[in-house]
């Protein structure tokens, strides 16, 4: 018989074929027909060769029946398709897959948005299918663009819109859990394909218009979910593909200014990655950063944000412990024994350094020069050009300082290090930032950003010994900066010093300078002085009495410069003070009392008065240190006597708004001032060598000192830059002697 009447004749066709034509109703109304949709189910399971034939006839029957509209017959295919794919794991599932798979794509390339939702529905039900055996060559890239595609749709009727953009972000959410474990498909991080999936889901979390919907009826939340999800399948080899398309669509769609949504994005990248993967992103944000570095202002500090928000979220886990590689680099390293979430990391320095350069540029383009900044069209451009570069070095600061701040104590003595190593410092042979371009004030505003992120970096700073804390290649150019003429600067070293000094938390107490009556009443506390700080305080100590005793005759000095002054006495003898540094700590207070009194340096009554109220108070502070009655009874029969003729040397006076200060000051009246002799007799006791007492302070005024102070005053009157100054004979040869 020929093999056409068979085709023709309805019994003889292939068993397969008629029981998937079984399972279509005469009215699509109907629905599948459940009975035979159960023997087609059994027939499949019992034959699965022949999975790939079912599938291939659906396939017909499904594009047949979209060509010509009967969607009804449509809804009903892909329901029979998604009851065989979870009935069926077998290894022929494999070319019904494929079968699947090419009516799904038939369905999204309809542009109905009814067979749009129908097919991405049940691509997410195949995507929720654990397969048995890897696929070779089977590509989902169609469907990344598909998908991308709708989660972008901007058809006109919003309701259809939202469905179309929920049912695309469903389904790039399957196309991830589809791919992600598998790694035969690792291309999908491949950038072609980040660059669609990122962008579609960060377009609907920023294009939030139904905020009134919940879970996921909301495109915007559940894009998020979905970028979560993403993220957290992330591999160590795979972040760098997933944050670019990020740092990509807010550059695109100018979100670093404002910058409430990239803050948000990238809060939920951290949360979402693992938690060694941190640097990764941080190290992106640093690089995109260099990227902008000729941006605005305002995208710049942005950007800068962001980049606190990711190193304040990656600072809350532990954070690895720094090792030296070949390069005398930090670098971020985790012990076996270690808890999960620590910041594996780029080299710790190489953050700094990036940051810090960026805080030069950015002075660099607030100041500038005379001719960039002549040719601003108003004083008041110039003025909000300015204060948007100040927003920029703030953050900077702030970057640097939480980040410095939340690495370990032992650790931060060589980030210290790094950020003096940056700072300009007249005298010096030569330093990192070049100065001449930006002038004294540019230098100036480096000097003070550098030293405020200092005051961060070193805030909680606890150093077991005073020598890790303060070791010389820190304290020396800290002191130089110290006695700089600049009240402000002057203040930041000591509140640096103040952080160092106090390892127990006691500057809160010693806030403002006064007489306290009762220094039991502030429960300081303290430990005997160790070994170590005794030989520091032994080598160092003279440098940080010049310090005290340089910076008090400065004649910019204001009142906090004073309250900063005592603290720094205060923590001196509460951290370091044994009995030989008591013995020093007096002599220099006698040594600031007499250059008050003789005025060498034809110093302001103020400052003149200041010293004198500074003297009282800490000596007072000091008497009841040590407990030594007589000590006591002498400091309070002064301060009597200064209370009843001469207020204005006592700090409660002097600093007021209007006090009368006097035209000089009365040496002869000696109840008025300490006396060395009622001192020494005072502490004639066991354990002090009160002879040397009789011997005067006199500063180690350095080299460095005396330079810096040349170069400053050269300065001042010149006008001119440093490497115009040295050109001076003189300068010359006291440059090179220190060189030398």
């Amino acid at each position: 018989m020929p093999t056409g009447v068979c085709g023709c004749c309805g019994p003889l066709r292939p068993r397969y074929k008629r029981l998937v034509d079984n399972i279509f109703p005469e009215d699509p109304k109907d629905g599948l027909v459940k009975s035979d949709m159960e023997k087609l189910t059994f027939y499949a399971v019992s034959a699965p060769e022949k999975l790939d034939r079912i599938g291939e006839y659906l396939a017909e029957r499904l594009s047949r029946d979209v060509v010509r509209h009967r969607y009804g017959y449509v809804v009903i295919a892909m329901e029979a398709l998604d009851q065989l794919l979870m009935a069926c794991h077998s290894q022929s599932i494999k070319p019904f897959v494929e079968s699947f798979l090419h009516m799904v794509a038939k369905l999204l390339e309809s542009g109905e948005p009814d067979l749009q939702v129908l097919g991405t529905n049940s691509f997410v039900k195949f995507a929720n299918i654990e397969e048995d055996t890897p696929s070779y060559h089977r590509r989902y890239d169609f469907f990344v663009s598909q998908f991308s595609a709708m989660c972008h749709s901007t058809h006109e009727d919003s309701e259809t819109r939202n469905r179309i953009r929920v049912a695309g972000i469903k389904g790039l959410q399957g196309v991830v859990r589809k791919t992600v474990n598998d790694e035969l498909q690792a291309i999908i991080w491949e950038p072609q394909h980040m660059d669609k999936l990122i962008p579609s889901m960060l377009f609907n979390m920023q294009d939030n218009e139904d905020s009134e919907r919940s879970g996921e009826e909301n495109p915007a939340s559940l894009a998020e979910s979905c970028f979560r999800e993403l993220l957290g399948r992330a591999a160590y080899g795979n972040m760098n593909n997933a944050v670019h398309p990020v740092l990509v669509h807010l550059d695109n769609h100018h979100l670093w200014d404002p910058n409430d949504f990239a803050v948000s994005c990238f809060r939920i990248i951290m949360y979402s990655i693992q938690a060694q993967h941190s640097h990764h992103v941080i190290q992106q944000v640093l690089s995109h950063l260099d990227t902008h570095s000729k941006n605005t202002p305002r995208v710049r500090a942005g950007i800068v944000q962001v980049l606190l928000e990711t190193v304040a979220i990656a600072a809350k886990g532990s954070i690895g412990h720094i090792a030296h590689n070949q390069n005398n680099a930090y670098t971020f390293l985790s012990p076996i024994s270690s808890p999960p979430n620590l910041w594996l990391g780029p080299t710790v320095l190489e953050v700094f350094n990036t940051l810090l350069k960026h805080l030069r540029m950015s002075v660099d383009f607030e100041l500038g020069d005379g001719s960039r900044r002549n040719s601003a069209s108003s004083h008041s451009s110039t003025r909000t050009k300015e204060s948007e570069e100040r927003i920029v070095q703030n953050a900077i600061i702030q970057t640097i300082g939480f980040f410095g701040g939340n690495l370990p104590d032992y650790q931060r003595a060589e980030v210290m290090m790094f950020i003096m190593g940056k700072v300009p410092v007249y005298g010096t042979p030569c330093h990192t930032l070049d100065t001449v371009k930006i002038g004294h004030q540019g230098t100036k505003r480096i000097q003070a950003m550098l030293l405020s992120s200092l005051i961060m970096v070193t805030s909680g700073f606890k150093c077991k010994t005073m020598c890790a804390g303060l070791p010389v290649s820190f304290l020396e150019p800290l002191c130089s900066i110290s006695l700089m003429e600049d009240s402000e600067l002057r203040q930041l070293v000591l509140e640096i010093l103040h952080n160092i000094i106090d390892r127990h938390d006691n500057r809160a107490k010693l806030r403002g300078i006064r007489i306290i009556p009762n220094v039991a009443a502030l429960k300081i506390k303290r430990e005997k002085i160790s070994k170590q700080d005794v030989v520091f305080m032994k080598k160092h100590g003279q440098q940080l009495y010049r310090h005290i005793y340089l910076g008090c005759k400065e004649d910019d000095n204001v009142q906090k410069n004073f309250e900063l002054l005592f603290t720094a006495l205060a923590l001196i003898t509460i951290e370091l003070a044994n009995e030989e540094v008591v013995i020093d700590l007096m002599r220099l207070s006698i040594a600031l009392q007499d250059m008050a009194l003789v005025n060498e340096e034809n110093m302001p009554m103020f400052i003149r008065c200041g010293i004198m109220a500074l003297v009282a108070a800490y000596l007072n502070f000091l008497s009841q240190m040590i407990a030594n009655p007589p000590f006591c009874q002498h400091v309070s029969k002064v301060i009597e006597m200064r209370n009843l003729d001469a207020p204005h040397l006592l700090p409660e006076h002097v600093f007021r708004e209007k006090c009368v200060l006097p035209d000089s000051l009365d040496r002869d009246d000696v109840g008025l001032y300490f006396q060395t002799a009622d001192l020494a007799e005072a502490l004639s006791v066991p354990g002090y060598n009160v002879e040397r007492l009789a011997i005067p302070y006199i500063p180690q005024v350095t080299v460095l000192y005396t330079v810096g102070k040349i170069l400053h005053r050269c300065r001042q009157t010149s006008r001119g830059t440093i490497s115009e100054l040295v050109r001076s004979p003189v300068l010359v040869c006291v440059y090179r002697k220190f060189s030398e």
